[in-house]
This record gives C-alpha cells, sequence and structure tokens, in this order.
C-alpha cells in the first residue's frame, strides 16, 4: 500500500502537509472544547459567578467550535483534491503502462483483469486517501492528545478507559484477521464478473444463435453467488463494528460515571467535590474523543483492505517490466536499403512456450516486390509477421528493417515505417475518416483528399458513401455496424493512408469475395508502388501472383519460389493448391 504512494508528487506532499496542519489545528481546538467546558463546571457551582463570565467562557468554547467545523471543511476539501488528482495520475500511469506493454505483457494480465485495475481498484485508492487524510491522520493525533489529558487524573477513570481501547483493538484485530484475505478473493471475482460479462456482450450473436442464453445465465450466476458469499462473510464480520462500538461507548460513559459517584462521595469537602465534578465532566468528554478516534481507525480498517488489495493488483501492472524497449536509432538510415526487410536465421518462441515455434527463418522482402507466406494452421505465418513491428522479440536470430536491427530502432521510428493489417480487423469508435486516418499516429492529421483515395483504393468507396454522413458517418465500438468485410476494408484502408515503406498484410483479404479480393490486390499494387509488400494468406488466389511466396510447415520454410516454381517442386505448396482448387482451374488460371 505504501510502494504506491511514492507516485505523489512535491506538489501533493505540500497540500498533505497543510492537510496536517489543519488536522492537528482542528485536533487542538476539539480539545480545548472540554477545558472551557470545565471551566463552565466550575463557575455554574460557584457562589458569587457572574453571567458574564460564563458567557465570555461559552463564547471562547463556540469559537473553538466554529474553527474546528472550518478545519474539518478545509481538511475535507483539502483530501478531496489530492485523492482525485492522484488518482487521476495513476490511471494515467495504468494506462501509458498498458500501451507500453508488448503482447507477452498483455498476455499475462486478462482484458477484464486490466479493466478491473483501471476503475475499481483505483476507486478504492481514492477513497482511501480523501477519508484517511481526514481519519487515518486525525486518530493517533486526537487519541494521543486526548491521553494525556487524562492521564493525571483518576487511575479508576483511566483504567476504564484502556479497557475500552482494548475492546476496540480486538474488533479491529478481528476485521484484519478475517476480512483482508476475503478482499482479494473478492478483486479477483470482479475480474471474472467483469470478464464473463465481456465475453457474453461482445459474443452477444453467438450465445443468441445457439440459445445459450441459459449457459451464459449459469456461467454468470456461478461467479456472482461467490462474490456475493464472499461479500456476505466479510460483512457479516463488520457488521459487529457499529453495534460494537456503540455498546462500548456507551459503557465506557456509565463506567465514568459510576466510578465518579463513588470517587466524590469519597471526597471530604465541597470544593474537592465540584472541583471531583469538573473533572468527571472533562474526563468523560476526553475518553469519548479517544473512542471516537478508534472508531475513526477501525472505519479506516473496514476500507482499508480493500484498498490494500488494489495498490497491490496496481502495482503489479505499474512493477511490469517491458521486454521490448525503444533502441537508440531514431529512423536514419541508408536511402539504398530504404523498405529492405531481412530475416537472419531468425526462430522465436512465446513466453513460456515449450520450444520454438518458427525456427531457422531467413528470407529478405525487397522494395518494390510482394512477398507471400503461406501454410498449414499453426505453421508460423502471423508470428513471422509479428516480429517486424515488434510485437513479439525475436528469440534468436535477427529481423532488419532498412538493414537495421529492429532492436536498434525506437519503437515510434520502427512502427512508422510500417502498415500493419492484422488478422482481425479492429475499428474504433468515432467515424470512417478517423478510422482510416488513424495511421497518423493515431490522430486526424491525414487530409480528406487521402482519406478519400484510400478507402477508394480499399474498394470501401462504394459502401461508405452511401452511409449517411459518408466519409463522417459513425463507427460503433469495435465496427459493429459494418460487416467482416467491410471492417476488413476499412482496416487495409487505413494501412494505405499512411503511405508507409512496408506493407503488412496479416490474412487480411480472407473475409473478402474472390472479385473483391481480386480487384483490391490490383488496385494496391498500383498504389503501393516502390513499398514492399509482405502478405499472409489461407487462399492460393490471394497469393499466387506474388514475385516470391514462402511455404511454412512446422515453423521452417519448406518451399520458395514463384507459383509457378513451387507448383512443381513443393509438395505440400501443391496439396494446399488442390484442396482449394481443381488441377483444370489452376491451369486454366
Amino acid at each position: 500500500m505504501i510502494k504506491i504512494f511514492k507516485y505523489l508528487g512535491a506538489r501533493d506532499w505540500g497540500l498533505v502537509a497543510l492537510c496536517l496542519g489543519f488536522v492537528v489545528f482542528q485536533v487542538w481546538l476539539d480539545l480545548k472544547i472540554p477545558d472551557y467546558m470545565a471551566v463552565i463546571t466550575t463557575l455554574v457551582q460557584t457562589p458569587g459567578t457572574e453571567m458574564s463570565q460564563v458567557l465570555t467562557e461559552g463564547a471562547k468554547m463556540l469559537a473553538c467550535a466554529l474553527g474546528s467545523l472550518a478545519g474539518t471543511f478545509i481538511v475535507g476539501y483539502l483530501s478531496a483534491y489530492i485523492a482525485a488528482s492522484f488518482s487521476r495520475k495513476i490511471r494515467k500511469l495504468v494506462f501509458d503502462k498498458v500501451e507500453s506493454f508488448s503482447l507477452a505483457e498483455m498476455n499475462g494480465f486478462s482484458t477484464a483483469s486490466l479493466i478491473t485495475r483501471s476503475t475499481n481498484d483505483i476507486t478504492q485508492i481514492q477513497l482511501i486517501i480523501a477519508l484517511g487524510l481526514q481519519a487515518i491522520i486525525r486518530a493517533p493525533i486526537m487519541a494521543i492528545w486526548a491521553i494525556t489529558k487524562i492521564a493525571d487524573k483518576a487511575w479508576q477513570w483511566t483504567t476504564a478507559t484502556a479497557v475500552a481501547v482494548a475492546m476496540l483493538l480486538a474488533i479491529i484485530t478481528v476485521i484484519i484477521v478475517f476480512v483482508i484475505p476475503n478482499f482479494k478473493k473478492i478483486q479477483g471475482l470482479t475480474d471474472d464478473i467483469n470478464r464473463v460479462m465481456r465475453e457474453n456482450i461482445t459474443g452477444i450473436r453467438v450465445v443468441r444463435a445457439y440459445n445459450a442464453e441459459d449457459y451464459q445465465q449459469n456461467k454468470f450466476d456461478v461467479y456472482n453467488t461467490k462474490l456475493t458469499q464472499i461479500n456476505l462473510t466479510s460483512y457479516r464480520f463488520m457488521s459487529v463494528m457499529m453495534p460494537g462500538m456503540n455498546f462500548i461507548s456507551s459503557c465506557l460513559t456509565m463506567s465514568i460515571y459510576w466510578l465518579g459517584a463513588f470517587i466524590i462521595n469519597g471526597a471530604s469537602g465541597l470544593t474537592d467535590k465540584i472541583g471531583l465534578f469538573s473533572d468527571m465532566v472533562v474526563f468523560t468528554s476526553y475518553a469519548m474523543q479517544v473512542v471516537m478516534s478508534f472508531m475513526l481507525l477501525i472505519m479506516i480498517f473496514v476500507l482499508g483492505p480493500r484498498a490494500m488489495v488494489s495498490a497491490h493488483r496496481i502495482n503489479e501492472v505499474l512493477d511490469t517490466k517491458n521486454t521490448i524497449n525503444d533502441g537508440a536509432n531514431i529512423g536514419l538510415t541508408d536511402k539504398q536499403n530504404r523498405g529492405l526487410v531481412q530475416f537472419k536465421n531468425v526462430g522465436f518462441a512465446y513466453p513460456d512456450a515449450g520450444g520454438e515455434i518458427v525456427k531457422n527463418i531467413s528470407f529478405e522482402a525487397k522494395p518494390g516486390q510482394t512477398l507471400a507466406i503461406i501454410g498449414a494452421t499453426g505453421s508460423g505465418k502471423s508470428s513471422i509477421v509479428k516480429l517486424i513491428p515488434r510485437l513479439y522479440d525475436a528469440t534468436s536470430g535477427e529481423v532488419l528493417v532498412d538493414g537495421i536491427n529492429v532492436k536498434d530502432y525506437t519503437l515510434e521510428a520502427l512502427r512508422n515505417r510500417i502498415g500493419y493489417v492484422p488478422q482481425k480487423a479492429v475499428l474504433f469508435s468515432g467515424t470512417v475518416s478517423s478510422n482510416v486516418g488513424y495511421g497518423s499516429n493515431g490522430g486526424d492529421g491525414f487530409s480528406e483528399q487521402c482519406v478519400k483515395e484510400a478507402v477508394e483504393t480499399a474498394q470501401a468507396k462504394e459502401f461508405v458513401e452511401e452511409k449517411e454522413g459518408e466519409y463522417e458517418a459513425a463507427v460503433a465500438q469495435g465496427g459493429s455496424n459494418f460487416s467482416g468485410g467491410q471492417k476488413q476494408r476499412l482496416s487495409i484502408a487505413r494501412a494505405i493512408a499512411r503511405k508507409p515503406e512496408i506493407f503488412i498484410f496479416d490474412d487480411s483479404f480472407s473475409a473478402l469475395d474472390f472479385k473483391t479480393d481480386r480487384i483490391l490486390r490490383s488496385s494496391l499494387k498500383e498504389r503501393t508502388g516502390d513499398a514492399t509488400v509482405i502478405i499472409v494468406a489461407q487462399r492460393i488466389g490471394t497469393i499466387r501472383d506474388a514475385d516470391r511466396i514462402l511455404v511454412l510447415d512446422k515453423g521452417e520454410i519448406v518451399g520458395d519460389g514463384t507459383h509457378e516454381e513451387l507448383m512443381k517442386n513443393c509438395a505440400v505448396y501443391q496439396e494446399i493448391a488442390y484442396s482449394q482448387l481443381s488441377k483444370e482451374e489452376l491451369e486454366n488460371e
């Protein structure tokens, strides 16, 4: 928990110190009130006392109360401001950290867990800071200060107060022992609830198509029931807190007055009895301050365990070490090698995998040429192209872009050279124009003409201009208002608009019909010019016109050449081709 506070800045610590000063001032005012009460009690019982004297002391007591009220408002404002600004900073840090993750780090956290950590967990931290600056700081100062004021009073009263404090500490101990472990489970189950809910929403078409509503409901109920049971168990323990504290407070007040009756009764003179009665009133007030301090601490202990778990989960994200980091090269290369992609004896294994999924991969993709990669499912095609923009790093060998190892580039400089279209087309909520213009480093920096040309090249012009608003037509979250083929074409347009020196199409034509596929590739060839084009595909028709085709099998290159050459000398390629097209169709094409 303490570790997360290292992200507080100097200004934040200054506000914390100011808040502490007001808390001390507020406590001092609160503890002055019983002193004035004692004076008023003595004056009232003393013969010959004038009303003006009582009113003067009463005015001082009222001034202390009003000053304490003002201090409460100031402390509340400062603590809320510190908590809100700190949570804003942590949210940004978590977001930036997740943005810097490679796919290897992303696989270490579920999407649902990252969402919970970025929202619910940070809210818990914000809550504990907002209340903690008011209660955690105030409670010990109040308790210690009040104890010093009553320490020299009757030992009987002091003993009764000590017993009450011991009972309060016992309640705190029970909460720590039995409740803290449950809060860790609660946060984990919250992740599970978010995951099931997210799966149900994103997969709603499949759920309904298979009449699986009851199955999803049962799956949700399992986690919902577990979460409910743990919450009930935790809050049952805490349900005794307020009644227990009120009972202890009432018993302490009764004990002080009961003991006071015996002590005062044993006094010899009227003056001594008046003094003891005054002391009893003051002691009762101070004792209540001590009890209230521990009551505040218990309230924090109710919130504290969950905040501790949340802080640990946030620190897990922030302390995760990135496996892919910037190199020193900001994009300075030899223009003669512009667009050249080279693999030299490259091997790659996924984190925690048993062995390399691709091995001993060597090839060159040259500017102005189209390199295609084909192979069976799981042969490593997508894994290879993910090494170029450093979504993963090669575990052996070298990957070079423009003649320089990709690990030597800054990530920004490397990825600015690449137009990457992943297997699963991804659209963001916004407009068609903002999605196609996303290649300007996430902005809308491309001109309207550039966007229109990219859309036309990607064969998306027809359906885009049919939409209401055309290029400013709304895109729903995940592009749910577009078909699979439409999303793929808009993703391709996004890469085209960027005008990169290297295009990577990772099975990006799979949702297109054969006619659109052929027209798009023909249009793309005219548009790409001297750029290097790398296409991963499953269909022979998509890659047969490529200048060079690599055939993968079990992570190794088993064929390298043109379509015609591979049909003569590569059995794996022949098998793929004949599984898709007949011999006559291949010969006619």
